[in-house]
């Protein structure tokens, strides 16, 4: 009896899917080099640097070959999901990667075109841009499988000196089905000169069902000259959820990016954030919470090119690990031989709540200009039993210590926020994390912060 390999039958289940889809023409190069390089593509293994702690046993365990559901979602199980409560914003919602009209916001429809009713010139741009992240060296093989599947998409251009009145909020929600199936997503984003943006990402589970999607999504921004994009990508799907996401971010002159990364967990949650200083004066301030429990696991690698001089960044992450869960953090600054005058600093600090979490984290620098200023750290830690104890000693219940011990380990990334709903929201949801509290009232939230 001839064993079969579970990598292999999926990257060939997945080819064989991708097949059936009815490409664009226009993307057809896009899609035969993509289906070349994802079949050539190595498996990766703990002896792959980039994926050594981030097992793909589970993604492989099945082949998410299934049709997509066609599954309506009811306006107020979307509310209960999604809906950030005080941020006025034009949604876009998607579900199961497909747009709802009735769903979203007349307005976010307005600022979207389509990959299929793209014009000639538009059309131009998109494989201009999609072409240039296949240069890129983090490039992986599953950008190989998104450039396959590529057969809808939506871009985004906020025209020059144009500031959005309101965030823009892209809620992509995932249903249950019979069996696993797989979701492809791309988003492409232009800043034109002076242009200014509120982009929230959102990727959640409709919460009356298991999800068995396996959603594979590709994020490319261009910030163009003096323009500002503030950025929230929220991950907050299901247990049984599969999720690996690229966000690709270039800065053009005197660009800023401001963002904040959140992973509540999943089976398993990959995000791969790269930002490209391409030129000279760009900022970028990125900031993250992971938050994995149980037997879940949530990879963060992150890379800061600074190709050009007198650019500055920070990154701060801060994990905190439950139960049985994993956590990895791979942190990476690249200074290039250009990029003198370059300010840089990256922070990662994890709380492990059980002695059996565990966080494999990993800063680096990599500089070959000698005119620079930069700094990387980590830390690993659990919380201070005398200081559990001396707030049990005065009243205060085993859970309320954990949840307010740890709320004190990541508040001052939720007190930064450009948004204060934001982080208005994300305190109850946090909360049942840290303490298993299925609910706060509104004094005990407040009093988190």
């Amino acid at each position: 009896m001839v064993e079969t390999n579970p990598a292999a039958s999926f990257q060939q289940q997945q080819l064989n899917q991708q097949a059936t889809i009815a490409p664009l023409d226009w993307l057809a190069d896009i899609n035969h080099t993509g289906r070349a390089a994802f079949a050539a593509a190595p498996w990766p293994n703990r002896k792959t640097e980039a994926w050594k702690y981030c097992s793909l046993k589970t993604l492989a365990a099945d082949s998410y070959n299934a049709a997509v559901p066609v599954t309506p979602v009811a306006a107020d199980t979307l509310a209960s999901t999604i809906t950030i409560a005080g941020l006025d914003s034009y949604q876009l919602v998607l579900v199961n990667g497909q747009i709802d009209t009735a769903l979203s916001s007349a307005l976010a429809l307005e600022q979207v075109v389509l990959f299929a009713d793209a014009n000639s010139e538009q059309q131009a741009r998109i494989v201009e841009r999609l072409s240039n992240g296949r240069q890129q060296s983090n490039h992986h093989l599953f950008n190989d499988l998104n450039d396959a599947a590529l057969s809808s998409g939506v871009l985004i251009t906020i025209g020059r000196n144009s500031p959005l009145d309101k965030p823009l909020q892209i809620c992509s929600i995932n249903t249950g089905a019979d069996h696993a199936y797989s979701i492809n997503s791309r988003v492409l984003v232009e800043l034109e000169t002076s242009a200014e943006l509120t982009l929230i990402e959102q990727f959640a589970s409709v919460t009356q069902s298991s999800d068995n999607s396996f959603t594979n999504n590709q994020t490319d921004i261009l910030v163009g000259d003096n323009a500002r994009l503030t950025h929230y990508r929220l991950n907050q799907m299901q247990q049984a959820a599969v999720f690996i996401g690229t966000s690709r971010i270039d800065l053009q002159r005197d660009a800023q990016y401001l963002a904040f990364h959140l992973g509540l967990g999943s089976a398993l949650t990959r995000n791969d954030l790269v930002v490209n200083h391409n030129r000279g004066g760009s900022h970028s301030e990125i900031s993250g919470v992971y938050v994995p429990q149980e037997s879940q696991l949530v990879d963060f690698h992150t890379c800061i090119e600074h190709a050009a001089a007198h650019c500055t960044s920070n990154e701060v992450f801060r994990g905190i690990i439950n139960d049985q869960a994993k956590a990895v953090f791979n942190g990476r600054i690249h200074i290039h031989k250009n990029a003198q005058k370059t300010l840089a600093e990256l922070s990662n600090k994890n709380l492990l709540l059980t002695n059996k979490a565990e966080i494999n984290t990993k800063p680096e620098l990599e500089i070959y200009a000698d005119d620079v200023k930069c700094a990387h750290g980590a830390t690993v830690a659990q919380l201070d039993d005398k200081a559990r104890f001396y707030m049990q000693s005065r009243g205060i219940s085993e859970q309320e210590a954990q949840v307010m011990l740890s709320f004190g380990f990541i508040n001052e990334l939720l007190e930064a926020l450009p948004h204060p709903a934001v982080g208005d929201w994300l305190r109850p949801l946090l909360a049942q994390r840290f303490g298993r509290v299925q609910a706060f009232t509104h004094e005990q939230i407040e009093a988190l912060s």
